[in-house]
């Protein structure tokens, strides 16, 4: 197998599509397949404005089947739908190759809450760029619940893993001086994240939050005692998970969380609104507290016992990921490309320039 991922989310992003993508290519290589990406360093980008960490591929139809050819996959994964997922999807069906795509992030609730846009449009648009392909890959029941009921076809489960050797209950504390008890937020500065609904709770104690992001100035002046630490990674963001005594989780929108499952691992209780992701990670696990009223589950969540938080993230392995995403691939491949011709939006696309 030769295995072409296109994403647009590279680094310098950090989030969970990206780490998601980086542990199926090493995944695939330890497995003797030849995994190889295509992202925003493969071609000429400039940044979003507002948001310069995300970079907007300048794709080009002859830049992309250059590479196709000189690549010549037998197998073709299309992560994102931003330019690089665009013209890959094209290619795709220009050349009859069957491809799987998969579902990461809630662009229509994205879009919503930075402009008018309906998320009515937004979702038919994301429904036909996946219809075209042979399987969309999902990260949790509701989801896919979810997106069966807006008329998604061909969803295929893609659970994630968490490095449970690295986010583990420790001994010494990261974050000393803080009154306890310390709630801990993990996660990108963006307004899609909701991260108003924690800073604005009357909560005992401490918060602290982990992250940049283009939000940041904004909501360090909405809660001036929070202390923000910026964006960690690696063992200095174990230490902080272990340090804390409850992961408040307050997005309304994210498709799975894997930061979710870093607090668990580190024995930190989480405590979120019962929406998709935390439904699905905590639900009647007993590791968290999931409540409509988020100080309510705040508090409830530093009654949780540490250990069973950790036990709950020992089930979450990067290996079974890998095997999910690797057999759907075979499957949704074995079924060869859907018969179909390209609709207005896939010749818009092999119209473009070069």
């Amino acid at each position: 197998m030769r295995l072409l991922i296109a994403t647009d989310a590279w680094h310098p992003q950090v989030n969970g599509v990206v780490r998601s993508i980086e542990r199926m290519a090493e995944a695939g290589t330890r497995l003797g397949i030849r995994p190889v990406l295509l992202t925003p360093a493969d071609f000429p980008a400039l940044p979003m404005p507002g948001y310069p960490e995300i970079r907007l591929s300048l794709v080009t139809r002859r830049g992309v089947l250059a590479r196709w050819d000189r690549l010549a996959p037998s197998h073709v994964h299309i992560a994102t739908e931003g330019p690089i997922g665009h013209a890959v999807r094209a290619a795709c069906l220009r050349r009859g190759q069957a491809f799987t795509t998969s579902y990461h992030t809630r662009f229509p609730e994205y879009l919503a809450a930075r402009a008018p846009v309906p998320q009515a449009w937004s979702y038919a648009w994301l429904r036909r760029f996946h219809a075209a392909g042979s399987g969309t890959m999902v990260s949790t029941p509701s989801l896919e619940r979810e997106l069966a009921g807006r008329g998604f076809t061909g969803l295929m489960r893609w659970t994630r893993g968490v490095d449970t050797a690295l986010f583990r209950p420790r001994d010494g504390d990261a974050l000393p001086g803080l009154p306890r008890p310390i709630f801990l937020s993990v996660g990108r500065l963006a307004v899609e994240k909701n991260l108003s609904a924690f800073l604005g709770l009357d909560l005992p104690g401490s918060k602290v939050v982990v992250g940049d992001g283009p939000d940041r100035a904004r909501l360090q002046a909405l809660a001036p005692d929070a202390h923000f630490l910026g964006a960690l990674t690696g063992e200095a963001l174990a230490q902080v998970y272990a340090s804390a005594d409850a992961f408040v989780f307050p997005s309304l929108t994210d498709t799975f969380g894997i930061v979710l499952l870093e607090a668990l691992a580190s024995g930190l209780p989480v405590a979120a609104y019962p929406v998709t992701g935390p439904l699905d990670v905590i639900g009647g696990t007993g590791a968290g507290a999931l409540d409509p009223d988020l100080r309510a589950a705040a508090l409830a969540a530093l009654a949780v016992p540490r250990a069973r938080c950790r036990a709950e993230a020992l089930r979450y392995t990067w290996a079974e990921s890998a095997r999910q995403f690797y057999e759907n691939i075979a499957l949704a491949h074995a079924v060869g490309p859907l018969t179909r011709a390209p609709d207005d939006l896939d010749a818009a696309a092999l119209a473009g320039p070069g």
